[in-house]
């Protein structure tokens, strides 16, 4: 059976509960990501470079992610509709130095799947979490910030993924690893939030590339409003000995969408069936969770 989720946060932000800071606090000393209850972040650019957010952009100096290989350019739906041409799956560059060899051999799997023919869709068009730093990749609709003295929470409206950011506090010795691992934040200058992250399974990818990671994976996150509230900027350092030769970094932007409060929205489970697609399986269950 599908496997159950809550969404009562949801009704938290949409019923308009006083957030941290108050609404337009012009002098507060942290950003405030959350302006009202009608402010998401959509991450993409609004045109050009990785429109519609699901690539990183390259890092301003120093070792940068995974990025498409030239000889197979990308092409997604949107510019497929607008251009006229055939969309294709990303094949990854494995010219990449960061990439350790068992990495490399994944990625090149991964290529000839997509240079087949066959659907070469990442897990999270069907229901998994993309975990971190893949957060920074989820496409489309809003992410929303929920700020207390204590918590950032950060929730994407698309399947209300929801990340928990601990405000002043520390890692545990030994975290159980999970999907979104165990983030600790703090705020910094007075307009940037910066979270860390350890404790993350291995069952995601970094990328839309379906770039393998271990449970060493560490990332410290950077977010920070920039033009004049209308977008944010992110930046992400990524560290797993297990996974890559050397640390890298990379970068997000999001734009401010206005479009009124979060809304629900589930994944589809039945979106296999329309072409009869050998893709991966929603998320289910033997039990109920409750």
């Amino acid at each position: 059976m599908p496997k159950f989720r809550s969404y009562a946060v949801v009704g938290i932000v949409c019923a308009g509960t006083s957030l941290w800071p108050a609404s337009g606090a012009e002098n507060s000393p942290i950003p405030n990501f959350s302006l009202d209850s009608m402010t998401g972040w959509i991450a993409g650019l609004p045109e050009g470079e990785n429109p519609v957010g699901q690539d990183y952009l390259a890092p301003e100096s120093g070792p940068g992610p995974v990025t498409n290989d030239r000889a197979y350019p990308h092409v997604d739906d949107g510019a497929a509709r607008r251009d006229g041409k055939q969309p294709t799956f990303r094949v990854a560059d494995l010219t990449n130095p960061i990439l350790q060899p068992w990495v490399k051999d994944a990625l090149r799997k991964a290529n000839e799947r997509a240079l087949s023919g066959q659907p070469a869709f990442t897990p999270k068009e069907r229901c998994w979490p993309i975990g971190v730093p893949g957060w920074l990749l989820y496409p489309v609709r809003p992410v929303y910030f929920l700020q207390t003295p204590k918590e950032v929470t950060i929730i994407w409206e698309e399947d209300h993924m929801v990340r928990h950011v601990y405000l002043g506090a520390r890692h545990s010795a030994n975290p159980k690893p999970s999907w979104f691992g165990e983030s600790v934040g703090h705020y910094e200058n007075g307009d940037t939030l910066v979270i860390d992250t350890i404790g993350l399974n291995d069952k995601t990818f970094v990328d839309s590339y379906r770039t393998p990671h271990t449970t060493q994976l560490h990332t410290i996150e950077r977010y920070r409003i920039a033009d004049g509230g209308k977008a944010l900027e992110v930046s992400v350092h990524v560290e797993d000995p297990g996974a890559f030769t050397t640390p890298w970094n990379a970068r997000q932007h999001y734009r401010r969408a206005t479009d009124g409060p979060m809304i629900e929205q589930v994944c589809s489970e039945n979106n296999e069936g329309f072409f009869g697609y050998d893709i991966e399986p929603i998320p289910t269950t033997d039990r109920p969770d409750f």
